[in-house]
């Protein structure tokens, strides 16, 4: 078990494994990877309800205690969305982390206002987002989840907005150009604060939010897999690839 790796995939809000694509799969392709994920409390269901944001935080941080106590002295977090807010937790948490992935963070999001869901203004940003999604997925993203959940998880990224500073260890964060829930503003704000002295930051070209699961899935997995297997000098990289 001591030459072993452990990586953990922390999912987004309102979503799910499927958001890695294949990524598990491959990952697990390599003989000293063992990988494993987990559900959020609340995302076993069709509408998140009655779930606390401290229920998503213990949740992770008792899927990284099992695998410390397994015996695992390394162990990757690779976060999407929400899922990378967390995910920056658990490296500014546990000294064990030692390369942290994020994939879109949510450290800014769809707009709100007053700890309410400003309508008005995110109904602007529809029409870019009709383009890039199904109109359905857009009404699912944006309006099927109760407005407790959603305070919860603005709540959730406002008080971790600082967990970015306390991170060290190389890091890797990609974001997609047509990213419609997330902006590119969440990833910048973890690359201008993060505590790391090892950062890389693509953006990519006709990449939605489904970083992984997207057009450009096979050369994201690619990037992923290589930042994971190899070693680094201390760097900041930003880079967009068309």
């Amino acid at each position: 078990m001591f030459f072993r790796k452990a990586i953990l995939l922390v999912h987004g809000f309102a979503g799910g494994i499927w958001d890695y694509g294949t990524l598990a799969n491959d990952l697990q392709l390599y003989l000293d990877f063992d990988v494993y994920t987990f559900t959020l409390p609340g995302h076993d269901k069709t509408i998140i309800t009655n779930v606390h944001r401290d229920d998503w935080i213990k949740a992770a941080e008792a899927q990284m205690d099992r695998l410390i106590d397994r015996g695992y002295k390394k162990i990757y977090v690779i976060g999407h969305s929400m899922g990378g807010v967390i995910a920056t937790h658990l490296a500014s948490k546990y000294k064990e982390v030692k390369k942290l992935v994020l994939a879109a963070p949510a450290f800014k999001y769809l707009t709100f206002k007053n700890n309410k869901f400003n309508l008005l203004s995110s109904l602007k940003q529809a029409p870019d987002m009709v383009k890039t999604y199904s109109l359905e997925t857009v009404i699912s993203k944006m309006f099927k989840m109760p407005i407790n959940t959603s305070i919860e998880f603005m709540k959730l990224v406002k008080e971790h907005s600082d967990d970015p500073k306390k991170v060290s260890c190389p890091t890797l964060i990609i974001h997609g150009n047509d990213d419609r829930f997330v902006p590119t503003e969440g990833s910048d704000y973890v690359y201008n604060n993060i505590n790391s002295k090892c950062v890389y930051y693509y953006t990519f070209d006709n990449v939605t939010h489904e970083v992984y699961a997207g057009k450009r899935a096979d050369e994201i997995i690619k990037l992923t897999t290589h930042f994971l297997r190899k070693s680094y000098i201390p760097t900041k990289v930003k880079n967009n690839i068309k």
